[in-house]
């Protein structure tokens, strides 16, 4: 599936198009450079999914949870973790398990951690200041 973003006004378009190609799956994962619009992306996403509260990086604290009305959201960046066992530490792998959604910031920086199953994100800016949102089923 991909996505032409040509103003953020599209971002809920997008974001609802990405949950119905996602069907049951909860675990996405997102990809693209620093300033692509991963956060802002999620921040549509959680919108979508009838969350009301303030979405933001987890930058500095790892994760952050959102309440939405059917649920939680858990939203990871994992940007300054040095390696893998910090993930572990915070308990990332019982966040995979809870069935709930997990939006993951920056997940080449823990490869051995990638549950079986997740919907791969790929955001892309081109000079135009365009994103191309790709995903992808794994």
């Amino acid at each position: 599936m991909e996505i032409l973003i040509d103003h953020e006004n599209k971002l809920p378009i997008a974001a609802s198009s990405l949950l119905k190609f996602a069907e049951n799956e909860k675990i996405f994962l997102f990809r693209g450079e620093m300033g692509a619009g991963k956060t802002t992306l999620i921040k549509s996403l959680c919108l979508q999914l009838g969350m009301i509260d303030n979405v933001s990086s987890p930058t500095y604290s790892i994760v952050n949870e959102y309440v939405f009305p059917k649920g939680k959201i858990y939203h990871f960046d994992f940007f300054r973790i040095k390696n893998e066992v910090e993930a572990f530490d915070i308990g990332f792998e019982e966040y995979l398990m809870s069935g709930e959604y997990c939006f993951i910031e920056w997940p080449e920086m823990i490869p051995g951690l990638w549950p079986e199953h997740f919907i791969e994100i790929k955001i892309v800016e081109d000079e135009q200041g365009s994103r191309k949102i790709s995903g992808k089923i794994i």
